[in-house]
């Protein structure tokens, strides 16, 4: 299973924190892009070949880097903003390849919640910036995975599986974040059976309908022991990222979140 560094955001570079999970038998990992914890542009070339030499040593991976989505908006109605996500994005996807880094996850954009700009405007920004990117992705050798967030203009899965099926190319996937869809009021065991054609990845955990959150496994609604039948029947224990998010006992968090799966029934090597 993929273990996210999320927890470790203000507390630590993200290669001392996967230092301390590989010292638990974590080994695959994926890394928000946040400064100070991982941002590309204050990483030099030899810092790169420096966290290259750390990972080997620690017989450890970076799987994923996610790219974020608050900072940066593919489908902004500013073409300049728009080109400084997509630099952004490049950024990212050349830290990738310095790392062997296989997939980028990305946010399809945002909307203005006050007067939006049209969805049909709004859309045509969003696979403008995309045509930019996926010949990077390509030339790069990654994925570039689209998230399903709350605050997005394609929240659901159904409208996700909509733009991959639109692009019709294998480098565009998704990533389905499992809280952000129960916090929406989306089935996410339904919607990865019925979607897992358009999906790479699956974030797992937990949140309440009240506050939106990435809890604990079991202190919220999402059905685990559903979940990991239509894990284990889709994309595989392989690709979910366990993205629990607590900053006091991150470690402890972590560790007990795999507990906390496998006595749901899930088969975690």
């Amino acid at each position: 299973m993929i273990i996210s560094t999320f927890s470790y955001l203000w507390s630590s570079k993200a290669i001392d924190a996967i230092a301390q999970l590989a010292e638990h038998g974590h080994r695959v990992f994926e890394v928000p892009v946040s400064s100070p914890h991982c941002w590309p542009v204050e990483i030099s070339t030899a810092e790169r070949s420096t966290v290259s030499v750390r990972l080997h040593e620690y017989d450890a991976k970076i799987r994923s880097l996610n790219a974020g989505g608050y900072d940066i908006n593919l489908a902004s109605p500013a073409a300049n903003m728009r080109q400084k996500s997509i630099e952004h994005i490049k950024s990212v996807i050349d830290l990738a390849a310095a790392w062997g880094t296989q997939e980028v996850v990305i946010s399809p954009g945002t909307r203005r919640p006050m007067i939006s700009p049209p969805l049909e405007k709004t859309y045509d920004w969003m696979y403008e910036s995309l045509a930019v990117l996926i010949p990077m992705a390509k030339q790069a050798g990654v994925r570039l995975l689209l998230e399903n967030t709350p605050y997005c203009f394609t929240p659901t899965m159904p409208e996700l599986a909509e733009v991959v099926g639109t692009l019709n190319d294998d480098v565009v996937k998704v990533v389905y974040d499992i809280a952000n869809a129960a916090y929406i009021g989306e089935d996410p065991v339904a919607s990865l059976l019925a979607y897992h054609a358009a999906i790479d990845f699956v974030h797992v955990s937990d949140t309440g309908m009240d506050v939106w959150g990435h809890d604990p496994v079991g202190t919220g609604v999402v059905d685990f022991v559903g979940l990991g039948d239509a894990v284990q029947a889709t994309c595989g224990i392989e690709n979910c990222v366990l993205e629990i998010i607590r900053e006091e006992n991150a470690l402890y968090e972590l560790n007990r979140g795999v507990q906390d799966l496998r006595a749901k029934g899930w088969t975690i090597p």
